[in-house]
């Protein structure tokens, strides 16, 4: 009757046709102890036995409801995006799977459970994209064609201002610094690297310190002591030689503030600012202090002999001896005599800002090291 009849079959000829006339029934079962069934196919047969795949009937309830995911990754413009990272995340669990789209921008996930899910699309030069969806069971899910938008270059601007705006707010910083709150004291920088002045920020130093209430009111007292001492006799006493008394220190002050801060600072592209140090031993400070009466600062940065306090002395001293009494002018010898007391003051006076003045002046701002 079939195959598996005939193969279970031993005896030949009239006997074995016999026996399938009187053993319809007993054969098969025979047949079927001794081989094992077989699955038909469309176009083959293939035994179920150990190793082979199972039947439908005989899958996981997961391997029969798992789905796939796939998508399209494309630009601005509508051009394929080829080498994106797609990754696919599930909701408690870890690792995440991860492919690339391919040359036609396109990318598969097979044998995904069905539930809820992420993807994170990335690519160079592209911001960060993500996509959500649900994959029902069985499902072939196609997400909606995903646009990578150009990533946006962030660019840090670190805003400087220009040297001239600099020194601008470093000179606003530097007239707020008064000695005990009232002397003026601001030909001092505690910034080591200012920005160097402009002719025209010299200038305005150097009125802004000539006007000065508190300058007019030094400037008293000093004649109030010159007359006291009765120095430059020739002026007399009283209120008159007071006034002359006053004219001729005001006359020094103003001639060696514009001459020694101002114009030939602007000529020479000098600093007229004394540069505050405030470290390393006190030797080495002292040294400093003093130094800074006959060396400054270039505009340029480099440290240069200080023609401009020099020469500014020089200068002021020789216009003395045109208000100074007949009897105290001394021609040229008063002249390079006013200039070693003006260059001895300001040795003295940087000492001063070194080692004193800044404990007493409120407003300070706090320097940065040195450079060395």
């Amino acid at each position: 009757m079939s195959r598996n009849v005939r193969s279970a079959v031993i005896a030949t000829g009239s006997f074995a046709w016999l026996s399938l006339s009187i053993l319809p029934c007993a054969v098969p079962a025979l047949a079927q102890s001794q081989q094992p069934p077989v699955v038909r196919g469309a176009d083959t047969e293939r035994p179920n036995g150990p190793g082979t795949a199972a039947s439908p009937s005989q899958q996981s309830p997961d391997e029969q409801l798992s789905g796939s995911v796939s998508g399209t990754v494309v630009d601005p413009t509508g051009a394929v995006v080829a080498g994106a990272r797609v990754n696919l995340t599930r909701e408690n669990q870890s690792p995440s799977q991860g492919v690339l789209s391919g040359e036609d921008g396109q990318f598969s996930f097979a044998n995904i459970a069905p539930g809820p899910f992420q993807l994170t699309i990335s690519a160079p030069g592209f911001a960060t994209q993500s996509s959500s969806g649900t994959l029902r069971p069985g499902e072939s899910h196609e997400v909606p064609q995903i646009v990578l938008a150009v990533a946006t270059a962030v660019t840090e601007v670190k805003v400087v201002p220009p040297q001239i705006e600099l020194a601008e707010l470093q000179i606003k910083e530097e007239e707020k610094q008064r000695v005990l709150g009232f002397i003026p004291n601001f030909y001092v920088s505690y910034v080591p690297n200012a920005a160097p002045l402009t002719s025209k920020q010299k200038f305005e130093l150097a009125w802004r310190i000539t006007i000065d209430p508190i300058s007019f009111a030094l400037i008293g007292a000093s004649a109030g002591v010159g007359q006291a001492l009765n120095q430059f006799g020739g002026y007399g006493q009283g209120a008159g030689g007071y006034g002359k008394r006053y004219g001729a220190v005001l006359g020094d002050s103003v001639s060696s503030t514009f001459i020694g801060s101002a114009i030939l600072p602007s000529l020479l592209k000098q600093d007229p600012r004394y540069f505050y140090r405030g470290t390393g031993s006190k030797r080495s400070r002292f040294l400093y202090a003093v130094a800074n009466a006959v060396i400054c600062k270039g505009d340029n940065g480099h440290w240069q002999t200080n023609y401009s306090n020099i020469l500014g002395s020089l200068a002021a001293g020789g216009i003395s001896n045109a208000y100074y009494p007949a009897k105290d002018r001394n021609g040229a010898g008063l002249t390079f005599e006013n200039t070693l007391i003006g260059i001895g003051t300001t040795a003295a006076t940087n000492l001063l800002q070194e080692f004193v003045i800044r404990k007493f002046t409120p407003n300070v701002r706090s320097p940065s090291p040195p450079k060395p």
